[in-house]
């Protein structure tokens, strides 16, 4: 029996998300309990933008491969390292799957760095035609009933808990609970191994390194402050997150979300300037 506890979705690193909003809807489902140790949770987007321009859509991803149901476009996408970018014109939908940090392993079998940055067609993974799929899943409108959909397809497919999937993510939630992981060997001293082991576990069964994920765990956590409506004591925030300076806070910053964080919070603030 799964006796993983029970987490909410992450809704984190969806970029000015309240803007965001106003132009599609979003909602997120947890998969069934004998899934959870390998998919995060579903996602689901519906948009009707007929009559208005194309709106661009910005995500941080999280260190997990997705894949998305949409009408003869379904495909698997492994973690971008940047920002992701998604043009959303007309009216349409989609249907996703967020993948536990490692949990798409088992299904791809080869080293997920090969992945990372990468868009697979879903016959290439699967060996099927998307179609029937699309078909039933976009026939509901509910996401519940799309969400048990995908459960069903999935449980067919993946096999016994891997125990290097249980590691990873058991990593990545330490990373994302704990400030004070601020460096490769912290986290290597706290599970006690190597840090050349853990670097070759992420690469192989997440497809990014463990600085990766701390770097972008910690601005999804200082993105998420900033969307939060408090205009945060910048300086005092980066040493919280464990940044030794403010520059290399504001220098990280600025890689993933693309402007400083007193430029991301002043946009959150005038979305009429995005």
């Amino acid at each position: 029996m799964d006796t993983k506890p029970h987490r909410e979705p992450d809704i984190r690193g969806m970029l000015y998300a309240a803007a965001g909003e106003q132009k599609f809807r979003i909602t997120r489902h947890l998969p069934a309990p004998d899934l959870q140790h390998f998919i995060k949770h579903y996602w689901m987007i519906a948009w009707d933008l007929r009559g208005q321009p194309p709106y661009v859509q910005e995500v941080l991803q999280h260190p997990g491969v997705n894949l998305v149901f949409e009408r003869e476009n379904t495909a698997v996408y492994g973690i971008v390292s940047g920002r992701s970018q998604r043009v959303l014109e007309g009216q349409g939908q989609v249907a996703g799957v967020l993948f536990q940090p490692g949990g798409f392993y088992p299904l791809y079998r080869e080293p997920m760095s090969r992945l990372a940055g990468r868009t697979l067609p879903f016959r290439d993974v699967f060996g099927i035609g998307s179609g029937p799929l699309e078909q039933a899943l976009f026939a509901l409108a509910d996401g519940e009933a799309r969400s048990r959909i995908i459960d069903g397809f999935l449980r067919e497919r993946l096999p016994e808990a891997d125990d290097n999937v249980k590691l990873v993510n058991r990593i990545v939630e330490t990373v994302v609970d704990s400030r004070d992981i601020t460096r490769v060997q912290d986290l290597a001293d706290r599970f006690s191994l190597h840090t050349r082991s853990l670097q070759r576990l992420f690469l192989h069964y997440v497809g990014v390194s463990p600085k990766w994920v701390i770097q972008r765990s910690r601005i999804h956590e200082a993105a998420g402050m900033a969307a939060a409506g408090a205009v945060p004591d910048w300086a005092a925030l980066a040493a919280d997150l464990g940044y030794h300076d403010q520059a290399h806070f504001i220098k990280d910053f600025k890689a993933f979300v693309g402007v400083s964080p007193e430029e991301y919070a002043r946009k959150l603030r005038h979305p009429g300037q995005l």
